[in-house]
């Protein structure tokens, strides 16, 4: 299967990380060598996949499910690093070769699309729980992580970024086919469609959605306690700095004084709904629901924009 260098820049000159194409889509350079491992790694009918296009509420929906499936106590799971419970399948570390002698049943993350996963995941029963995001929000969120870590070095502007996610531009590949592969299988026996939006508005019908599909039975306390600390999770999300600080990230003043956002504009709580109503420009909005209409087709998913 081809791969081939692609060079991604924000700005002649300026970010300089180089994705690959696989089969016409672009992934992260860490994914180059190892894709058809990836195709022939060995699923278990007792796996759990959460599966999601970045930035679409990953890390919400990882800590949901691991409440859930591990019955955890919410006031010990705040102390736990999830992360390392819910390993990245393409990631680097721990590795594809770690990930295989994990103990079932394994949590295994991954946003690859649909066609690349495992081909025993295709038609096995190991459950799959998808989430998808409303992409005007996704495309702010995508935009903050990129001006935040040094790894990433973009110093594109918000338009030059949106309009390179409309054109499928981006690691990962195209927004549009990832969750339309998806939603073509939304249906299947083991594969759960979410939405990030039903999570805000729902959180209770969504917890209780997880369990019956887990197959888990939780009385009404248990259920009321998960709820509970799960909304205090999205509350933490909606809130919180926008743009971490950390060993890979600038100066948070430095970021914002490359950002082309309004001064107006709360860059807190990358997590919230509706945020992509303070961004856009009426042109930009425009343009973006011309190619959304074009790109979705007659795919009949949609997303409430204005919550």
């Amino acid at each position: 299967m081809a791969e081939s260098e692609c060079e991604t820049p924000s700005t002649p000159g300026e970010f300089e990380s180089k994705y690959f194409e696989y089969n016409g889509v672009r992934l992260p350079p860490f994914c180059r060598g190892k894709m058809e491992e990836i195709a022939n790694f060995p699923v278990r009918d007792n796996d759990v996949w959460i599966v999601t296009y970045p930035k679409s509420g990953t890390s919400l929906l990882q800590e949901v499910v691991y409440l859930v499936s591990q019955g955890a106590d919410p006031d010990e799971i705040g102390l736990m690093n999830i992360d390392e419970q819910l390993p990245v399948l393409e990631y680097p570390q721990p590795g594809l070769d770690i990930i295989k002698e994990l103990t079932s049943p394994r949590l295994i993350k991954s946003h690859l699309p649909y066609r690349f996963l495992p081909s025993d995941l295709h038609s096995g029963n190991s459950k799959v729980i998808y989430m998808a995001r409303n992409p005007k929000d996704l495309v702010v969120s995508y935009y903050q992580f990129h001006r935040s870590l040094r790894t990433m070095s973009y110093r594109g502007t918000f338009q030059e970024f949106c309009r390179r996610f409309m054109n499928d531009k981006l690691g990962y590949g195209s927004w549009f086919e990832h969750v339309q592969e998806f939603w073509q299988h939304h249906m299947d026996s083991n594969v759960l469609f979410l939405k990030y939006e039903d999570m805000h508005k729902d959180l209770a019908t969504m917890v209780e959605k997880l369990a019956r599909f887990l197959g888990i039975s939780y009385d009404k306390a248990q259920l009321e306690s998960m709820v509970e600390h799960c909304h205090q999770l999205i509350d933490q999300c909606c809130n919180a700095e926008a743009l971490p600080i950390g060993r890979d990230a600038f100066n948070r003043a430095s970021i914002f004084r490359f950002m082309d956002f309004p001064a107006s504009v709360d860059l807190n709580g990358h997590g919230r709904v509706g945020l992509w109503k303070d961004i856009f420009t009426v042109s930009m909005n425009e343009k973006f629901d011309l190619v959304y209409k074009q790109k979705m087709g007659k795919c009949d998913l949609t997303f409430d924009f204005y919550l």
